[in-house]
């Protein structure tokens, strides 16, 4: 049960001192630096081995040209999958670990256990033809989609606060299977050119060109297709309830193996031919994706309906402003809130720290960054607190339920006076409340004033 609060007509109840900022004390072995320090160093070492491996097989001029044309749809994709993390952005270090992950550690497994398994197999069966095409359609799949999921299991592990939902799940899944890709895409498009170079062919018809246009142009988005499949079971149990166990085990797996299962049938593909190839991206790929990119959307659209159905809570009580549940759940109004505030405030203007210090900037400028910075923080601490209050109705949060409630409670009571009026503003604006004229004045009316 969620604990219901009382009427507060007045914002005298200010949450404790002690629960500003909320820490569970650790021991010195579990502390986020030291496994900070570890997993730098871990993907730092694991990157030097897989660019010592990709450009032995490439060369110097291959790797290259390789990384050059492998980096044009990185940003894209990044792009993509970081706006659908907008309503309820992670911090940036998360996805970097992903992204790393993916193009080092994952990479690193992927190619010394497929050469390794697939050696073992023309051993074994004296055919290396067949040996190539299990490594292919069996060995890669299943090596490469664990390699990758284990980006997630990591996140899923550790950082439990910002793994909540469908949306968390496929936006780590693209960024790490999006590092993996960049990697992959040196390796082929390097060693197409390698051959190329050495075949004396160029142009449009050379075997770089056919890559390129098979891995960047028509199929960019397969590795995160595939890996998005295990982020989407690893969401879904993320917004379980911790007493079931079995779904929050057994959904991942059932992702993982949707992953190796769409993997394993788009490698097979070529083994038909152009013909194969062309029936599996069409008939397939194609509608799977779309439904991956249907499924993702409207799970952010949901995550704004969470926030407009939570919200009022803590308005009823006092906490809010009426009409701010409703520009909360609102893309455009907080874009425009943001915008409202820094133009509103082109003046020096003091603003909160991290552990309660006051700042100060100088300047027009700054004093605009700044309020728009409070009123970014605002939205988010006050998403937050929606998905928080969401998941304790699902019985899906841990016993510092209550210290975490209060501490983002106190980082919206920082900002209510730069982020009430803002909010209010663009909430009329976008069409979301109707507010009376004489309300629209910034400074003329304090939301928060009984």
């Amino acid at each position: 049960m969620v604990p219901a609060y009382e009427e507060q007509p007045r914002f005298d109840a200010v949450p404790p001192r002690a629960h500003w900022r909320y820490t569970p004390r650790r021991d010195f072995w579990r502390s986020k630096a030291l496994r900070a320090a570890a997993v730098i160093v871990l993907l730092a070492l694991c990157g030097l081995v897989i660019l010592a491996l990709v450009r032995e097989q490439t060369g110097t001029e291959g790797f290259l040209v390789g990384l050059g044309l492998a980096v044009l749809p990185v940003p894209l994709l990044m792009t993509a999958f970081r706006w659908l993390d907008r309503v309820d952005p992670g911090p940036w270090r998360n996805l970097l670990f992903t992204f790393a992950w993916g193009a080092c550690a994952a990479a690193l497994v992927a190619i010394i256990a497929n050469s390794f398994a697939t050696r073992w197999v023309a051993t074994a069966t004296a055919d290396p033809a067949s040996a190539n095409t299990i490594g292919a359609t069996v060995i890669a799949p299943i090596v490469e989609e664990s390699a990758k999921g284990a980006a997630l299991l990591l996140i899923f592990l550790f950082r439990k606060r910002h793994f909540t939902g469908i949306v968390d799940g496929v936006v780590f899944a693209g960024f790490t299977a999006t590092g993996f890709a960049f990697t992959e895409n040196i390796l082929y498009l390097g060693s197409a050119f390698g051959e190329d170079k050495s075949m004396g062919f160029s142009g449009l018809s050379s075997v770089t060109a056919a890559t390129f246009f098979v891995r960047i142009v028509l199929a960019p988005f397969a590795h995160p297709l595939f890996t998005v499949m295990t982020g989407i079971g690893f969401g879904i149990s993320a917004s379980s309830a911790p007493h079931h166990r079995v779904r929050r085990i057994a959904l991942p797996l059932l992702g993982l193996s949707c992953a190796m299962g769409m993997h394993a049938l788009w490698n097979s593909s070529s083994v038909f031919g152009t013909f194969g190839f062309l029936v599996v991206y069409g008939a397939f790929m194609v509608p799977a994706f779309g439904l991956v990119t249907w499924l993702a959307v409207w799970t952010r659209q949901r995550e704004l309906r969470t926030i407009s159905t939570e919200l009022p809570a803590y308005a009823a009580a006092g906490w809010l402003a009426s009409a701010e549940p409703a520009a909360l759940s609102s893309m455009k109004a907080r874009s425009m809130a943001r915008d409202f505030a820094a133009r509103s405030h082109t003046v020096p203007y003091a603003y909160p720290q991290p552990g309660g210090r006051a700042g100060r900037r100088t300047g027009a400028k700054a004093g605009a960054r700044a309020a728009s910075r409070a009123v970014h923080e605002y939205e988010a601490f006050a998403t937050t607190l929606a998905f928080l209050r969401h998941r304790a109705r699902r019985g899906s949060v841990g016993p510092d339920f209550v210290a975490r409630e209060q501490e983002l409670l106190h980082h919206l009571w920082q900002r209510k006076d730069i982020a009430g009026p803002a909010l209010l503003y663009a909430a009329q604006a976008t069409g979301r409340v109707r507010v009376p004229p004489p309300y629209l004045h910034y400074g003329g009316y304090n939301p928060y004033r009984q």
